[in-house]
């Protein structure tokens, strides 16, 4: 509960200084357009339309879009974008040669029996050589081959729900975030009518201001949920394939030990 607490705050914390941050800029760049006018048209005469910076133009929809809706849509970009990259330089430590290691605990079997293959199991990394050290564990402490396989197994499912944790939290921002883009929205549309109420009119220059603040926001959530729903999907394929990966090396290893225990 605490770490939902923090988070809320930190997310109240951002939208209030955006929208605090957003109102400075635009009272400065009113002053600066008014100021600057007459030599911003003198100079579009003599030089022509000027381009505007990719990060000027996105920094304009930011604020164009309602910068309170719009910050907690970036604010799901950031959090959802910083699970994903957490994620997947944990699958990608994960990842073990199983055929070397096989190999290896093979090779320390004969040699040094049970201690030397758990020592070998113990300097490698990941959820495989996490299972095959927990099942020479139990063959040292002189369980069956049948009580190892089965701590075999559910071990390895302890290793999946480790490469699946939060990945509950990245599927929530994919889903909150169009849903964010949606409520600025009706908003915008809010605005677009209130706008026509007071005007007594329903020119497009009155309905533009709500309509643009809709398109804007349901734009930005879209775009957020495309981008962590690929590096969602590219996660999930990554588990998959390490979770086939564990089932090969576990059959395998109870292979090794069954010879091993036959001689």
């Amino acid at each position: 509960m605490k770490k939902i607490f923090m988070f809320l705050a930190v997310m109240g914390v951002m939208a209030f200084s955006a929208q605090n941050a957003a109102a400075q800029e635009q009272t400065a760049d009113t002053t600066a357009t008014e100021v600057a006018a007459p030599a911003a048209e003198t100079a579009e005469v003599l030089d022509g339309p000027q381009e505007v910076p990719m990060h000027q133009a996105l920094k304009t929809k930011f604020i164009e879009g309602g910068a309170g809706f719009m910050a907690l849509v970036i604010a799901c970009l950031i959090l959802g974008l910083a699970l994903c990259i957490e994620r997947i330089l944990y699958l990608a430590f994960s990842k073990t040669n199983t055929k070397n290691l096989l190999n290896e605990i093979e090779k320390a079997l004969e040699k040094g029996g049970i201690k030397a293959a758990t020592e070998v199991c113990r300097n490698k990394r990941g959820p495989v050589a996490s299972i095959f050290t927990q099942a020479f564990l139990r063959l040292a402490d002189g369980q069956a081959l049948d009580e190892v396989e089965k701590a075999v197994v559910s071990y390895g499912g302890v290793e999946s729900s480790k490469m699946e944790q939060n990945l509950s939290w990245i599927s929530l921002f994919i889903a909150i975030a169009p849903s964010l883009g949606f409520l600025g929205t009706v908003i915008g549309m809010i605005q677009a009518f209130d706008a026509i109420m007071v005007a007594g009119d329903m020119s497009p220059a009155v309905v533009a201001g709500g309509m643009k603040v809709a398109l804007i926001t349901t734009v930005g959530g879209l775009i957020v949920a495309v981008i962590l729903q690929i590096f969602y999907n590219y996660i999930l394929s990554q588990v998959e394939s390490l979770s086939i990966d564990m089932e090969d090396a576990s059959i395998s290893l109870m292979d090794i030990l069954t010879k091993y225990q036959g001689k």
